[in-house]
């Protein structure tokens, strides 16, 4: 699913060159979960960015099911990201002002998706993060724990073939941390999908099927 080649990203600034990715090279098969692993500023969400096309890296290639997304122009990352891939990030980015069920089908209404079917899909993903009972309510009367799992809904909704997750325990305790990793072991099975998980938690590696390790920019050789 995932194919990256000596993949590099150097910002310049005016304090230098900060290299935040260094000849990084890795396949992910399809259908599998991996764990990002890494200290804060070790390069994982600048890796992330340019898997999803929301960064151009300085140099190297990286495919998504046989799609180079280094490649492609504005339009076609936007139009792969709209239909090939999901996002979760650590701070939900749900809107205030709408109910769990209407953040979920955002993307479906955006996509016209007839009304049935659209109910149809956000009642069975509500149901696939266990949050049937709170389908009426606006994030502010949710835990961080249920936001999380309403915003993992979300981008299941337009059934990608990638999630891309970003630190998506990153706001919540330990305890609520490990369920919603094991949430998206479950979900990410059902739905048939390819993830990548960033962490700097190394405990909850255990619920992926592999770990790729950074450290300043540099992929670690596995143990």
């Amino acid at each position: 699913m995932i194919e990256v080649s000596h993949l590099s990203r150097t910002y310049t600034s005016g304090a230098g060159d900060v290299h935040a990715l260094r000849d990084v090279s890795f396949s992910v098969p399809r259908g599998s979960i991996v764990a990002l692993v890494g200290r804060s500023g070790s390069g994982k969400t600048t890796l992330l960015n340019c898997l999803g096309g929301l960064d151009t890296p300085t140099s190297g290639t990286v495919h998504l099911g046989g799609i180079e997304v280094t490649a492609l122009d504005e339009p076609g990352r936007t139009a792969l990201r709209r239909d090939e891939l999901a996002f979760v990030f650590q701070n939900f980015g749900l809107l205030p002002g709408l109910s769990a069920t209407e953040n979920v089908g955002l993307p479906l209404r955006l996509r016209s998706v007839p009304h049935a079917e659209r109910n149809a899909r956000v009642a069975h993903l509500l149901d696939l993060v266990g949050l049937s009972g709170h389908a009426a309510q606006r994030p502010a009367e949710l835990s961080g724990g249920q936001q999380q799992r309403v915003a993992i809904a979300r981008a299941l909704a337009n059934s990608p073939r990638l999630l891309i997750a970003d630190e998506p325990t990153g706001q919540l305790d330990a305890e609520t941390g490990a369920s919603i990793m094991a949430l998206l072991q479950d979900v990410v099975r059902a739905e048939g999908m390819t993830a990548l998980i960033s962490t700097h938690d190394p405990s909850l590696q255990a619920l992926a099927d592999s770990s790729l390790h950074l450290a300043d920019g540099v992929l670690l050789p596995v143990p």
